[in-house]
Parts: structure tokens; C-alpha cells; sequence
């Protein structure tokens, strides 16, 4: 019998906890060797625990370049597979010499261009993939009953995709990240038992492919692990969470 559920819970919410609790890390890496560092690791550790408890708020934030570069190229590849419209982004084909080179995508106002073969790169590689597909499912904790839910970018008969854009590629730059583990365990929940998940990179120049297999005796362990972590987060600052659909009282 399930546990009642307490929680809800998203991948990008565990990915931002994650970054937080090895902010100090993350502040060596970038800022650690520098004699005058662009911002001090304490600030660093304070400007990171405070974004996190923002995201978990849901406080709005003003756009982000980077990011709403990557939801753009992901809504072209997806109009373009599906022959539709994208609700998000306003597109326009870019033509030189009487051929299409590009294609326009406006969001947030920014207007972003991408080269019309890597899109046709994308979307020729999910050929018969359902796009933005919602799944959920309970993972049962030592604090109740966990919600774990989120949209799946590309949904093929045998494997999971999620498409990445970067400003840099380093190889397994996602093995930590969160969907390879929830996505899987959702859709195994749900009766359809995808192991094979490929993150599908691209950093406008080049295209990577990253692929993990679900085991789930070694992976379901780990994910309840960060999800326990992360509760444990979310009640020790209970009183500062102000969004209480995470606490499923919505």
C-alpha cells in the first residue's frame, strides 16, 4: 500500500538543490584559484541558498537569455516535427537566395536563430516521437508518499530524450542530473518500462549525445536518497516556503 502523498516534487527543483548544497564546490571551480574573485564564497553560498528558496517559492524572475534560448529551439524542433504552431514562440523562416537557411524564434523578447540543418538534425532523429509528454508517479519515503512529475522533451518507443543547449559542452556534463533517474521511474510506474535515456546537446556548433541506462536496484536507492535530502531541506525552512503545492496542500 502507497503512502499518503505529502510531497511534489520536479527534476529541475532536485538539480537546483543539489547545486546548492555543493555551492562551495561549484565557487572552487569557477572563482577558487583567482586573487580577486568576482564575488566572495560566502556571498556565492548565500546568493545560491537564496535562488533556491525563490525557485522553490515559484518567484518570478526576468529572463533569462540562455535559458529561454533553449526552450526556443526546443518549440521550433517540436513545430516543425509535429507540423504545428508553437504556442511559446513566435517563429519566422530566415531565406537567403531563395532557400530557407533558418528559422526565427522570438520569446520573451529575445529573437534567437538557429541554423535550419541542426533543426532538421533534431528532427529527424525523433521521427515518431511524442513530444512534452507528462508523466508522474508516487516514490514512497521515509517522510511519506513523493510526488515525482515533469514533461518528457521527446518520448521514443524504446528510449527518453531531453534535448540540452549550452554555451559549453564538457562530456557528461548531465550524468548528474536528475531526469535519467525520474523520467524512467515514472514511466515504469506507469506500465512502460523505458530504460535507455539519451540527453540530445547541442552547443550551436556541434551535437552530443549523452545516454544512461535505468537500473532501477542501483537507481531507485539513489533517487530516493536525494529526494529524502531534499525534504529534509524543505521542512527545516518550512516556514519560509510560502508555495505550499510542494507540500501537496494545493
Amino acid at each position: 500500500m502507497s503512502m499518503p502523498l505529502k510531497y511534489r516534487i520536479y527534476p529541475s527543483l532536485l538539480d537546483a538543490f543539489r547545486d546548492m548544497c555543493n555551492a562551495s564546490e561549484i565557487w572552487e571551480i569557477y572563482w577558487g584559484s583567482s586573487d580577486n574573485p568576482k564575488i566572495s564564497l560566502e556571498d556565492y553560498i548565500a546568493k545560491t541558498n537564496a535562488e533556491f528558496l525563490d525557485k522553490v517559492n515559484r518567484v518570478p524572475h526576468e529572463p533569462i537569455e540562455a535559458a529561454d534560448r533553449g526552450t526556443a529551439f526546443n518549440e521550433v524542433v517540436d513545430a516543425i516535427l509535429h507540423a504545428k504552431k508553437s504556442e511559446k514562440v513566435e517563429m519566422k523562416r530566415i531565406e537567403q537566395d531563395g532557400r530557407v537557411v533558418g528559422v526565427g524564434a522570438s520569446l520573451n523578447g529575445f529573437t534567437f536563430e538557429f541554423g535550419i540543418d541542426l533543426i532538421r538534425d533534431f528532427v529527424r532523429y525523433y521521427q515518431g516521437a511524442q513530444s512534452q509528454v507528462l508523466v508522474s508517479a508516487v516514490l514512497d519515503t521515509a517522510h511519506g508518499g513523493v510526488e515525482l512529475y515533469g514533461y518528457i522533451d521527446e518520448l521514443m518507443p524504446f528510449s527518453v530524450h531531453d534535448i540540452k543547449t549550452t554555451g559549453r559542452y564538457e562530456p557528461y556534463k548531465y550524468k548528474d542530473h536528475a531526469q535519467h533517474l525520474v523520467y524512467p521511474y515514472c514511466l515504469r510506474a506507469m506500465g512502460n518500462d523505458v530504460k535507455k535515456f539519451e540527453y540530445n546537446i547541442t552547443d550551436f556548433s556541434g551535437c552530443y549525445t549523452e545516454t544512461y541506462i535505468f537500473e532501477p536496484e542501483r537507481d531507485i536507492p539513489r533517487l530516493r536518497e536525494w529526494v529524502e535530502d531534499l525534504i529534509g531541506w524543505l521542512e527545516d525552512h518550512r516556514a519560509q516556503i510560502t508555495d505550499k503545492k510542494i507540500f501537496n496542500e494545493l
